[in-house]
């Protein structure tokens, strides 16, 4: 059941984890740019972690009676968890993420918001963004990966600003990391993504330099994206192509060494060959099984999963006087 309120049209969730900025600067300038908008708002920070002096900084705004709720996670959950622990208690129509540090120009806000009059989720690309040679090649290269896996030409997953219709949470589950494919996630469940032009706030100095055990997890994520976008109610597809290659190169192989033996009296002791094709054989047998079992997981939940998304419906009634056609009002639009 939806929990949307009439007076309030938009929620703005601002996840507080280890990278944050001046908790009332931030607030003033994500105001005014929600104010300039009209519409009636709530503000949502959840502390990720422990930030007692995010609360302690917001508190002069609770009691001015600004609409401002604060969720603190007992522990550091991540992103993603925090997102949606903010999405349990949000009660507008519209849904905001914002980062809880300078990364964009306020105005953006209103250019997310307009943007939702033509797609279901609109997130934000700073344009023009600062950064050095190597800032744009690693960008390009992260982009260009998740296009090919995808088939969404995307380029700014890393832009936290974001503006979403309530149905896209209803209809998404995101844990990890994957807040940053929000619109990749939506896209396959059948909504409406665009990505929209917002100017770069000129506090925003962060490098982009990251430890090799952050592009490994990019690495590792864009596998997810990948499996989750693909292969989610096909499980036998990716399984059975990777069991069906590893169980061929491994039978042509033991077929070339029991020919070796047979016809022209090669020896197979100590020939690691044997080793090798031996075990591609038993392990394509092995994924082209776990193969099978996904497909029986998925074929016994198939009922209660639902990846489509309704444009609209058209329903006529027929009587021998009048036929009226009657159009129902669209509650979610279909990718294209």
């Amino acid at each position: 059941m939806s929990k949307t309120s009439p007076n309030l049209q938009v929620s703005v969730i601002v996840p507080v984890g280890e990278r944050h900025a001046d908790v009332v600067a931030l607030f003033s300038e994500y105001r005014g740019g929600i104010a300039a908008t009209h519409f009636n708002y709530e503000f949502i920070f959840v502390l990720d972690g422990p930030h007692a002096q995010v609360a302690t900084g917001l508190q002069p705004f609770i009691d001015q009676g600004e609409r401002i709720t604060i969720i603190s996670l007992t522990r550091k959950f991540g992103e993603a968890t925090a997102l949606m622990a903010g999405f349990e208690l949000a009660t507008g129509d519209i849904i905001v993420t914002l980062p809880a540090y300078f990364q964009i120009e306020p105005a953006g806000i209103g250019a997310l918001l307009g943007a939702l009059d033509h797609c279901d989720i609109a997130t934000g690309h700073r344009s023009p963004r600062a950064g050095g040679w190597l800032e744009r090649l690693r960008r390009s290269t992260f982009h260009g990966l998740l296009g090919v896996v995808t088939g969404q030409k995307l380029r700014d997953l890393g832009c936290g600003a974001r503006a979403m219709r309530r149905g896209v949470l209803e209809e998404i589950t995101v844990y990890g990391d994957q807040h940053r494919f929000l619109p990749v996630l939506a896209h396959r469940q059948g909504f409406r993504a665009l990505e929209v032009d917002i100017r770069q706030s000129p506090h925003d100095r962060f490098d982009g330099v990251y430890r090799p055990r952050e592009y490994a997890h990019r690495m590792l994520d864009i596998f997810t994206v990948f499996f989750l976008v693909r292969f989610t109610k096909k499980p036998l597809r990716f399984f059975g192509m990777l069991g069906v290659g590893t169980f061929a190169i491994g039978s042509v192989l033991l077929t070339y060494l029991v020919v070796a033996r047979a016809f022209f009296g090669e020896p197979l002791a100590d020939r690691p060959a044997l080793l090798l094709s031996s075990l591609l054989v038993v392990l394509g047998l092995q994924l082209f099984a776990l193969g099978l079992l996904g497909e029986l997981v998925i074929f016994t939940h198939a009922g209660a999963i639902k990846d489509y998304q309704v444009d609209d419906v058209i329903q006529f009634n027929g009587s021998e006087e009048s036929t009226d056609a009657r159009k129902i009002t669209r509650e979610a639009t279909e990718v294209r």
